[in-house]
């Protein structure tokens, strides 16, 4: 069975979004074996500099990088990173489940994630051209996953 692990930088605020993630980690454990790991943000002025913003994504990267395995397929989340529809998805995961035994999903901060993250990652993917909190887009992720694995074994959920 697929290991899918989501590394997320920060933590959720909001209980509806704890409570959207949770709905779908359970819902995952049919399909694959999931872990969500958490790290720390990096903490920033109000108004950061670049210089500010980059040094903290650095440290998010070399936190992120720890979490990754050397042998899994890395997805980093980023607005450049290629749209997929639902079934393109769908057979992404299949493929690659054909050759690794695990995949892990990478969401940065809300400043994004370093290019050191983005360079030892094996696809750059982006849900859409909007933006969307880095909170919520953890739901919109682990929803794509979910109905991915829907479609591909052939189930009512995805129409």
């Amino acid at each position: 069975m697929l290991r899918v692990r989501l590394i997320t930088v920060g933590t959720l605020k909001e209980d509806y979004l704890r409570a959207a993630t949770a709905e779908y980690e359970k819902r995952l454990g049919a399909f694959c074996r999931f872990e969500l790991i958490q790290l720390k943000e990096e903490r920033l002025p109000e108004l950061p500099s670049q210089s500010e913003i980059t040094a903290a994504l650095q440290k998010e990267a070399v936190r992120i990088c720890e979490q990754i395995p050397s042998a899994a397929f890395c997805v980093a989340m980023c607005v450049e990173g290629k749209q997929m529809t639902s079934e393109a998805l769908a057979k992404k995961l299949e493929n690659i489940a054909m050759e690794k035994s695990e995949i892990c999903f990478v969401i940065g901060s809300s400043y994004g994630l370093s290019d050191v993250v983005k360079s030892r990652a094996d696809m750059r993917m982006s849900v859409s051209e909007l933006t969307f909190p880095h909170q919520l887009m953890r739901v919109i992720l682990l929803e794509a996953i979910y109905r991915a694995f829907n479609i591909q074994k052939g189930t009512k959920y995805h129409k």
